[in-house]
């Protein structure tokens, strides 16, 4: 009489919650060991240093977005939130497997445009307007599947901060007028770099009968700005800008576009993470940077650029790094990269068929036109 082979457990994480900083540390560099190139870790830059330093790649949204459709590894782990771990598995193959080291890392602006707001927004719309024929669907990089699918299904597009200007002249190619979502401040921006007027670019208020708008503010429209945005980014004032101006008249600020309008507009300099990197690893020794963007990224540049004399000081007076992202600490991926070793994958992230293959039309859209 044979006997069915019970597969073994994945490795509990309540195991590895006490392990020190230091205990976890030695156990990923382990792991990855063994792993060898069965494995590929991508870290996006508001990542913390404790986990950022064992990524074999980093960058922004876009620049992960390209290595992710070249990986040749099994196992791709994202230390970086949801919606990047399900761009993950929506460029790689089928056969491959993206993991995401704790379930709980969201975004608190993806979330601010769910798919069943957005659905009951184009109802709303095509009360006043013909949405198919009108209306260019543009998603940032920063929301769910199921999201990037709807743009998808609509003739839309994804975005990314690198190329929002780009995408948007793509856009208008198409219709003439964009719902842009979920971040009001970076299509705001956007849209104002090509010379759109504000008042051109209402916000449109999804728990708002039309959007909280007007018959006539609708059709005057050329970019309806989804009323979303990013609590880290928001934080930043024009205060933080005028008092570092005093302290350093020579000095420089430069703001990712995801912060508040008023804020870009007295920045000298206004990019994604990538372009902010460039720009101050660029520039002259001792050169002054305030900068606008995600607490990480701004303490590691800050520690980086110290042997050239520069000076970079984060924008806000208060502390508010991405909470979601720092939940991706060494706990989390010591537990999924041991669990690997045995054979077993916790937190896979796997998108629905039929939400993959519309988001894949979108993201395809972006590459091509960006």
């Amino acid at each position: 009489m044979s006997i069915a082979t019970i597969p073994a457990a994945p490795i509990k994480f309540d195991k590895f919650q006490a392990a020190d900083d230091a205990d976890c540390q030695r156990r990923i560099i382990a792991a990855k060991e063994k792993l060898g190139k069965r494995l590929v870790i991508l870290g996006h830059h508001y990542q913390h240093e404790s986990v950022y330093r064992h990524a074999d790649y980093t960058g922004d949204s876009l620049k992960l977005s390209r290595y992710t459709e070249n990986l040749d590894a099994e196992y791709i782990v994202f230390l970086g939130v949801h919606f990047m771990a399900e761009v993950a598995d929506i460029l790689s193959r089928p056969e491959q497997i993206a993991i995401l080291p704790d379930l709980a890392a969201g975004c608190s602006m993806a979330d601010m445009a769910n798919l069943a707001k957005v659905e009951r927004s184009y109802r709303e719309l095509n009360k006043v307007l013909n949405f198919d024929e009108q209306i260019t669907p543009i998603t940032y990089i920063n929301s769910a599947a199921d999201l990037k699918a709807f743009c998808g299904e609509h003739g839309g597009i994804v975005c990314t901060s690198t190329n929002a200007t780009k995408i948007l002249e793509w856009g208008f190619a198409q219709r003439e007028k964009v719902l842009f979502f979920p971040d009001q401040n970076l299509g705001r921006w956007s849209g104002y770099k090509m010379g759109i007027p504000l008042e051109q670019m209402p916000v449109w208020d999804p728990d708002q009968p039309l959007g909280g708008l007007t018959v006539e503010q609708i059709k005057n429209a050329k970019i309806l700005l989804w009323k979303g945005h990013c609590a880290v980014h928001q934080m930043f004032r024009l205060q933080n800008i005028e008092r570092f101006r005093a302290e350093h008249p020579d000095g420089f600020v430069i703001s990712h576009p995801e912060a508040p309008f008023e804020v870009c507009q007295h920045s000298d300099y206004v990019g994604s993470t990538e372009y902010i990197l460039k720009t101050i690893s660029d520039a002259p020794a001792n050169t002054k940077w305030l900068v606008g963007t995600e607490l990480n990224l701004v303490n590691r540049l800050a520690e980086q650029m110290k042997p050239e004399g520069k000076l970079v000081q984060f924008m806000s007076h208060v502390v508010c790094e991405c909470s979601t992202m720092a939940r991706i600490d060494p706990q989390h991926l010591a537990w999924v990269l041991e669990n690997l070793v045995e054979g077993k994958v916790v937190n896979q992230i796997k998108v629905p068929a039929h939400e993959a293959k519309l988001a894949k039309l979108t993201l395809d859209r972006m590459l091509a036109a960006s």
